[in-house]
């Protein structure tokens, strides 16, 4: 204390670091803060015996060509048959280019006028796929859709509690991830309006899905996005998914990851401990025939390379998976369950 008055220069000199210093620190924290927002969460509730069941469908907004009507119309049979609770989309809402805009004439033409069956009537939970952003992406996330049609729900990646006490779905935007868009665009123009700077976007997500992952309790862990990890598909598997979001994926225990973007319906099973269920349900619309990779037949439980979709019923302990083709065929079950933990 003495040398400090003694020496007012000394003084001035030591505390202006100190002070740029704990600014800079102060700084620091309120970025991270900031950029570690949690992923917004939504609730849905079960039935009243405890069960949940809803329908996956993918790769489909296509004013009702390419089979989308006649998808459309098995989904609403069997909706009726399981009374889903919900539906999920994992991607490619509208093609080829997105929306323009919030009145662009295609929401109505391939969503509200082509889901028309009463069982359809319920909450719709969207992820955007690629041709998604090579429109207006804001007005997919936009709160006008959902007066135009209150079904409508869509975010770039959120949270979903369902039963609550059921399943937690973890709704992951992917196309972010994905190298070529950026470098080799081909001739289609990006809407990266909120993505830039790109790595950032990309860490900060991570660090988001990792966290809420590590945080749940939930019986069933379900993570949705657009893009494929595993497929025998024409896309093949997407190496920016299995590099940084997989290892967090089998860390933290997911049972099933949900995707689109192969026009096909899929199941692989995990080989490794983690024992993640591969699904792919991208055959809403347009299909490939014939676009099929080999892959091992151990892990490769189911391909059609035709369009349809998935359903899923669900409890705490158990999981029943369907695959529907376009004729409401099911081509293909799989199930599986858990004891529950018992009580403290």
């Amino acid at each position: 204390m003495v040398v400090l008055y003694k020496k007012p220069m000394l003084l001035t000199l030591v505390k202006k670091p100190m002070l740029l210093t704990l600014v800079s620190i102060l700084l620091l924290g309120l970025l991270s803060v900031s950029c570690l927002a949690e992923l917004q969460r939504f609730q849905h509730s079960a039935k009243a015996d405890g069960s949940l069941s809803f329908l996956v469908v993918g790769d489909w907004g296509r004013r009702g060509l390419c089979n989308q009507s006649e998808v459309a119309l098995q989904m609403g049979i069997v909706g009726e048959k399981l009374d889903i609770d919900f539906v999920i989309s994992t991607g490619d809402n509208f093609y080829d280019n997105g929306l323009n805009g919030v009145h662009d004439p295609a929401f109505h033409q391939s969503f509200t006028d082509i889901y028309t069956a009463p069982s359809l009537q319920k909450q719709w939970y969207n992820v955007l796929g690629n041709h998604d952003y090579r429109g207006n992406v804001e007005a997919q996330l936009s709160p006008i859709l959902t007066k135009m049609d209150s079904r409508w729900l869509c975010l770039r990646s959120f949270i979903l509690n369902a039963g609550p006490e059921i399943a937690e779905f973890f709704f992951v935007d992917t196309t972010p991830f994905v190298t070529k868009y950026f470098i080799d665009p081909e001739d289609h123009v990006y809407d990266w309006k909120g993505i830039l700077p790109r790595k950032n976007y990309i860490k900060n997500l991570l660090m988001e899905v990792e966290s809420a992952l590590r945080e749940s309790t939930a019986k069933w862990k379900i993570v949705v996005g657009h893009h494929t990890i595993k497929s025998a598909g024409h896309h093949g598997n997407t190496a920016e998914l299995a590099i940084h979001l997989l290892p967090i994926l089998q860390a933290y225990d997911v049972d099933l990851y949900i995707n689109g973007h192969d026009h096909c319906l899929e199941h692989i099973s995990s080989s490794s401990e983690s024992g993640i269920q591969f699904l792919t349900s991208g055959g809403g619309s347009k299909a490939w025939g014939g676009d099929v990779n080999w892959w091992n037949p151990q892990e490769m439980k189911f391909y059609h390379d035709g369009q349809g979709f998935m359903s899923v019923q669900m409890t705490q302990t158990e999981v029943d998976i369907k695959f529907y083709d376009v004729f409401g065929n099911v081509l293909h079950k799989w199930s599986t369950s858990k004891q529950l933990s018992p009580a403290m």
